[in-house]
């Protein structure tokens, strides 16, 4: 997931994945589908300098930053939902993007918020997705285990409150 310089997890607080499982863990709770959400807008000259930037073609990079930032703080939103609910990994993470009113963006990101433990005797996660024997040959230890969570709330959270122009 994610540009290759970019650390593994991109420092979200926590494990986030895009696999329906989490090499050298086993889920232990389900908590359920989560998602974080986000809609940006650029303003009116910048959508106007783009339109006539995109007659010849070719990426427009202030798009693609805006989308790029649009992503990661759509996870971020993410793992906040999936924490209020005490898990510690989101697994078989997705985007889902839309144009709202020819103007806006919508990213949204989703997934299952689960708790998982070590197996026993795994080294776990395997260093940037590589199979473990690469790992090794790459002399990299393995990632921490996901942060210890609360336990299972009885009712589920309040939706987020996103912050109003």
């Amino acid at each position: 997931m994610g540009h290759p310089q970019q650390q593994q997890n991109h420092g979200y607080p926590i494990l986030v994945s895009t696999m329906n499982d989490v090499p050298g863990y086993k889920v232990t709770h389900v908590y359920g589908e989560v998602f974080g959400l986000t809609v940006r807008s650029r303003n009116m000259f910048a959508n106007i300098g783009a339109g006539f930037r995109s007659l010849g073609g070719g990426e427009i990079p202030e798009y693609t930053q805006m989308l790029s930032d649009s992503r990661y703080e759509a996870v971020g939103r993410l793992c906040q939902a999936a924490m209020a609910y005490g898990a510690n990994a989101v697994i078989a993470m997705r985007f889902d993007c839309n144009e709202i009113a020819g103007t806006m963006s919508e990213v949204a990101a989703y997934g299952t918020a689960v708790f998982v433990t070590p197996e026993q005797g795994s080294q776990g996660q395997s260093t940037q997705g590589q199979p473990q024997h690469h790992a090794q040959a790459a002399q990299q230890p393995a990632p921490p285990p996901p942060a210890p969570a609360q336990p299972y709330p009885a009712n589920p959270p309040a939706a987020p409150q996103y912050p109003s122009a």
